[in-house]
């Protein structure tokens, strides 16, 4: 549990942190997807990237963090990944983008439903 937990949190981790260190741009693609108030929407998804990918790093409150995540990546994986618009030049990578974020998304159901395992803060806090 606890190496999967590391490697599912790092997509987060590493996708927060490159949004902190491009806002505009970040929001500049947020625009070009729809999304409305994308100036906001960008820094509530660098919360939700750090916030519950740190969350579920540690295993604290990761069953909450977990459901979160996969929210937002369920959220994502249709705005973001709609392989089904894109051109046909496009339509492998979108789906592979489509098909790696809904396994993202099974993870943390996973997450969600079995906890962090023992090697977690809730997990130490248990025993």
């Amino acid at each position: 549990m606890l190496v999967g937990r590391i490697l599912l949190s790092l997509v987060f981790l590493i996708a927060g942190y490159r949004k902190l260190m491009g806002v505009a741009a970040s929001a500049g693609y947020f625009a070009k997807l729809g999304f409305p108030m994308p100036e906001v929407m960008v820094w509530v998804a660098i919360a939700i990237e750090l916030g519950g990918g740190i969350l579920l790093l540690l295993g604290w409150k990761a069953r909450w963090a977990a459901s979160l995540l996969a929210l937002f990546t369920l959220i994502a994986v249709f705005a973001a990944h709609p392989s089904w618009e894109v051109d046909p030049s496009q339509y492998a990578n979108q789906m592979n983008h489509f098909l790696k974020n809904l396994a993202i998304v099974g993870g943390m159901l996973f997450v969600a439903a079995v906890g962090p395992g023992a090697l977690s803060v809730d997990g130490r806090r248990r025993s």
